[in-house]
């Protein structure tokens, strides 16, 4: 499949910022089942910006402007070619060992009513030591007991939170897989990028997340629990880290300045396979 991406975040200040530095990790890169085609990142104001790599490998701009300044746009797009993999993610950066995603984190803390969740998931598919069964098993289960908020506002909160209100957006669904998975002992990891609904008409869409577990074997496979589904041709893999925090498409501080609001415009198209 080939994937047309459009994103961008609008930052305004009710009063300018004398300052703001930014880490972007919104630049795809290549591995096995994901080919990037061509890739640009725009900026539309008179600031710095410099391209490397974070801990865990993502591609990371790290932009530094000086006000003042009312408003900043940042803006990516480009063309992502994907292929059906299963769900199996080989071929990526990777900076630490399967056993580092063992970490739990704020985000991803477990609770005993989660623990017990997780354990009756994996009781209920009935061989224990079948690993890859288990986490298709827990998937399905938090697809069907944790309802999809759509609304990117409240998304990339709390495990626990999400859990007790059985309601998250897509970075909830996956903070609470990375913390069950990792109870259960399978490495997980939370991973940022895009979903290309099928029943999306429009093109519109917000950026999507989901988690990663490493399966002896197999090594790391993706896990949607938003959709019930191991990462398909329709998912753009941008980032992975222990939980949003470092795998968020912006993060940064502004110096000065007052009220940021942020709007978002993402586009997803499918577009025709050149021969």
């Amino acid at each position: 499949m080939r994937i047309s991406i459009s994103h961008t975040n609008q930052f305004r200040y009710a009063r300018p910022a004398k300052g703001v530095i930014q880490t972007i990790r919104m630049t795809p890169r290549n591995h096995a089942a994901q080919h990037v085609a061509r890739w640009r990142v725009e900026i539309d104001a008179d600031a710095r910006l410099r391209q490397g790599e974070d801990a865990f490998g993502n591609v990371a701009h790290t932009l530094d402007a000086t006000g003042p300044i009312e408003g900043l746009s940042i803006h990516v797009e480009g063309e992502v070619e994907t292929r059906d993999a299963a769900g199996v993610v080989s071929g990526a950066t990777e900076r630490f060992p399967a056993e580092f995603f063992f970490r739990s984190t704020d985000l991803t803390a477990l609770t005993p009513e989660m623990a017990d969740y997780a354990q009756e998931a994996r009781r209920a598919c009935g061989e224990q030591r079948d690993f890859l069964n288990v986490m298709h098993g827990l998937m399905s289960a938090l697809h069907r007991d944790i309802a999809l908020n759509l609304d990117p506002a409240e998304a990339g909160g709390k495990a626990v939170d999400a859990f007790q209100a059985r309601r998250g957006a897509g970075a909830d669904h996956a903070h609470i897989f990375c913390a069950m998975a990792r109870h259960l002992g399978v490495p997980a990891r939370f991973v940022s990028g895009y979903f290309r609904r099928s029943d999306d008409k429009a093109g519109d869409a917000a950026g999507h997340a989901w988690a990663e577990v490493n399966i002896g074997g197999l090594g790391w496979v993706g896990f949607d629990a938003a959709n019930n589904v191991c990462a398909t041709e329709a998912h753009v893999r941008v980032a992975a880290a222990l939980d949003q925090l470092g795998a968020a498409p912006v993060r940064g501080s502004h110096i000065g300045g007052s009220e940021e609001t942020l709007s978002v415009v993402i586009k997803i198209m499918q577009l025709q396979m050149q021969s």
